[in-house]
């Protein structure tokens, strides 16, 4: 029974990864649009692709034993291959300044998965070691992942506005965390549970922002149609005097003392 549970808890896991992988397409189809990445940042991706390529590895048989962890794997996997895509897509039309901050972030996240890899397939000879020294590098890689919408958050506060910090990204970072934390707890594994204690948290946190500081546009469209109406109304009103002052007896000398 845990076991199936377990087995459960991971598919809605990966299912509400995928929700969180994909989520940037909203995003990106603005940048597409403007052909800008205006006030968007790029940390956020670079941090995904690092956890991405941390638990893929450590899902894998030579880390973990056997394919205990495949849910990671396949997940993981395909996040490698979305946050790639969406980081080049982000370079391709980020400024001069831009592209220099995603080459220094990007050839460190590479540089020391590479070296994560080798140590741990090099120096241990067994998978609890392997494990554990993964797993320290994970726990690290996700709460920078967690921990990367906080830059945005600032801007949030600072501005009062929620337009760079969708609200689906925030959504999903939420659930996502929640199902790997429920996963990580009901497979006594420290390595995937600790992370998402952050992160859960901290998917809270964006959601109370959002919908905080989320202002609705609807007023001040109302307020623009309304004082549009009432120039009609006053229009309307000046050319009915106007019309009963010439029919009349008044002068138009008259007519213009009274306006």
């Amino acid at each position: 029974m845990g076991d199936k549970l377990r087995l459960s808890i991971g598919i809605l896991g990966n299912g509400a990864s995928l929700l969180l992988y994909t989520a940037p397409i909203l995003t990106f189809s603005r940048v597409f649009k403007k052909k800008s990445t205006e006030e968007f940042s790029c940390f956020p991706y670079l941090m995904t692709l690092f956890n991405c390529l941390i638990y893929t590895w450590y899902g894998l048989p030579i880390v973990s034993h056997l394919w205990e962890n495949l849910p990671l794997v396949t997940i993981n996997g395909l996040g490698i291959l979305l946050q790639s895509i969406f980081i080049f897509i982000y370079f391709f039309y980020a400024s001069p300044k831009e592209k220099v901050k995603v080459g220094v972030l990007f050839v460190p996240v590479i540089f020391v998965f590479g070296i994560v890899a080798a140590i741990s397939a090099v120096l241990f000879d067994d998978n609890p070691h392997r494990k554990s020294f993964v797993g320290s590098v994970g726990l690290v890689a996700s709460v920078s992942m967690y921990g990367s919408p906080l830059v945005v958050m600032k801007k949030v506060i600072e501005t009062k506005s929620v337009e760079y910090m969708p609200f689906y990204l925030s959504f999903f970072s939420f659930l996502a965390s929640s199902l790997w934390l429920a996963y990580g707890l009901l497979s006594h594994d420290l390595f995937l549970a600790a992370p998402n204690m952050v992160g859960a948290p901290l998917g809270i946190l964006q959601l109370i922002l959002y919908f905080k500081y989320n202002k609705k546009k609807d007023k001040p469209i109302t307020t623009i149609v309304m004082s549009k109406w009432d120039d009609e109304k006053n229009k309307s009103t000046l050319e009915l005097v106007v019309d009963v002052d010439h029919d009349g007896d008044a002068s138009d000398k008259k007519f213009n003392n009274a306006c």
